[in-house]
């Protein structure tokens, strides 16, 4: 006998939710609710809620200002409504954003100096032995014959392009093997791993196994990357520092306007939690 299961709604408080006086009622928030997804049904009973609940004060108090926006469009052509444009108006007009110093980018910068590496650079050539995991044979007699292919390359590294144009699987057997110049990235984690093993001039000791059989990597060359100087990246840090000075900013103006609503009903979180987006 088959059996099926019925979610229901989490349980909510018995208090009616309130904000200056209106009410946000259940159904506004079942509405809500596959808006906001959770770990669990009352997570996203409460994250609805609240949602609601900062929606109406900001609203309440774009109209009681009388501030007015043009609607925006987003990337994926979505429109905002009159309200939404309004409340974003409002936020954004009186949330206090300061601009980053020369200083604190600097210090930004310093204390991050691995995001703002330029990446290594490896020229590097391949033959590829195709392999299935599913059939043991030629598993098996794949990497037999890149073995084979090591040992005839360390005796004469001359034959690399020539044994990459008669054996290798992939497109790159027309260029002797040769995939040019390849960032991180850009090849699966076990051909990366593999070539940051490897100084140039050397071929792998081993065939290096990935999801596409196995590879006989020859690195021919390998550029460091650097650290790019403060200068080259001052801008994108300011940028970034002060797209996340905004989002506290926000918050914490969403946070002073609930704070000066008659709010009944939720307990308001802190500023961390809020989105006011």
């Amino acid at each position: 006998m088959s059996t099926c299961s019925i979610q229901t709604l989490p349980s909510a408080p018995k208090a009616l939710i309130r904000v200056n006086g209106v009410t946000i009622s259940r159904a506004m928030i079942s509405r809500e609710v596959q808006n906001h997804p959770a770990p669990t049904p009352v997570a996203a009973w409460k994250a609805a809620t609240l949602a609601l609940v900062v929606r109406e004060a900001l609203g309440q108090e774009a109209r009681r200002l009388g501030v007015r926006a043009e609607p925006a469009v987003d990337a994926e052509g979505r429109r905002e409504t009159d309200e939404e444009a309004c409340m974003r108006a409002l936020v954004e007009r009186e949330a206090v954003v300061p601009e980053p110093t020369d200083e604190e980018c600097r210090r930004y910068h310093a204390r991050n100096l691995a995001r703002f590496r330029s990446p290594d650079i490896f020229e590097v050539s391949h033959i590829l032995f195709s392999a299935r995991a599913d059939d043991a044979t030629g598993y098996a007699l794949a990497r037999l014959n890149a073995e084979m292919v090591i040992a005839m390359v360390t005796t004469d590294p001359d034959t690399f392009a020539e044994l990459a144009r008669a054996h290798s699987a992939c497109p790159s057997r027309e260029l002797g093997g040769s995939l040019g110049q390849v960032t991180p990235g850009q090849t699966t984690p076990e051909f990366e791993a593999a070539l940051r093993l490897m100084g140039p001039g050397q071929v792998s000791a081993e065939p290096v196994e990935t999801r596409y059989g196995f590879h006989v990597i020859s690195l021919s060359r390998r550029i460091e990357g650097r650290t790019l100087p403060f200068e080259a990246v001052r801008t994108r840090i300011a940028a970034y520092l002060s797209e996340a000075v905004r989002h506290r900013a926000e918050a914490q103006y969403v946070v002073r306007l609930l704070g000066q609503a008659r709010v009944e009903g939720i307990e308001i979180p802190a500023p961390a939690a809020l989105n006011v987006h």
